[in-house]
């Protein structure tokens, strides 16, 4: 039996992955060491794998207390979502439910003041992230602005004078509108005009093209301005 176990032995230690040239093994005072650097509950101290953020542990493992947002999490991280410009709206929105029960204020009325501050900061960032993922134009806004792309205002220059010049023929005929079918008439093409440029976005940032994704996004703010003066305009004075 005692041979048996020797040769076993023998068989996981030749499978132990030899020391790799020019990297030091990890020492026990160095392991010590990454545990500390983990972030640690501001309530009893204690961390778990990773620390008490890690994941969506919004609780620390230990003593149950509501943890702090994690300021390195993105909002597609928040959302358990795939970061790129197509996201399932009904998974988002199923995500958002899960959260608004996880963390909402209401929720912690009982707990300690600490606790209620970050519910309330959690509550605000997964409401700004549910919005800005909901919607294309923030989302690809968004992806843009992670690469480091922001689209600055005033930049009517970038966009070819035959797009503005439509712009502004769209613009005219919502303004001299003077019934229901005209309004919806213009509402029609506007749709038909956001939904081009929501298709070529998407196609722009699959084949990481950030230039076109950031031309398409310009012209369709264009065109969701459009779209909430058509809204003012439905409605009965």
């Amino acid at each position: 039996m005692w041979a048996g176990r020797a040769q076993a032995s023998l068989r996981v230690w030749a499978l132990w992955p030899a020391r790799v040239a020019g990297r030091r093994p990890l020492s026990c005072s160095t392991a010590s060491q990454t545990r500390s650097n983990a972030p640690r509950c501001w309530n009893c101290g204690g961390a778990g794998p990773g620390g008490p953020r890690r994941g969506d542990v919004f609780f620390c493992p230990h003593c149950r207390v509501l943890q702090p947002p994690d300021p390195t999490r993105d909002y597609f991280s928040l959302m358990d979502c795939t970061r790129s410009f197509k996201v399932d709206t009904m998974k988002l929105q199923q995500r958002y439910q899960q959260l608004q029960r996880l963390v909402h204020p209401d929720f912690f009325s009982q707990r300690s003041q600490t606790e209620k501050e970050f519910s309330e900061k959690h509550a605000t960032l997964v409401n700004e992230a549910y919005k800005t993922l909901l919607a294309p134009l923030s989302r690809g806004l968004y992806l843009l602005k992670l690469r480091g792309i922001v689209i600055p205002e005033g930049t009517d220059g970038e966009l070819e004078k035959q797009f503005l010049m439509e712009i502004m023929e769209i613009n005219e005929k919502l303004a001299e509108a003077q019934n229901e079918a005209a309004v919806n008439d213009i509402e029609s093409i506007v749709s038909v005009k956001q939904k081009e440029c929501i298709s070529t976005a998407s196609r722009a940032f699959e084949q990481d093209d950030f230039e076109k994704a950031k031309e398409m996004l310009t012209k369709l703010k264009y065109f969701s301005n459009i779209e909430e003066k058509i809204k003012l305009k439905k409605i009965p004075l």
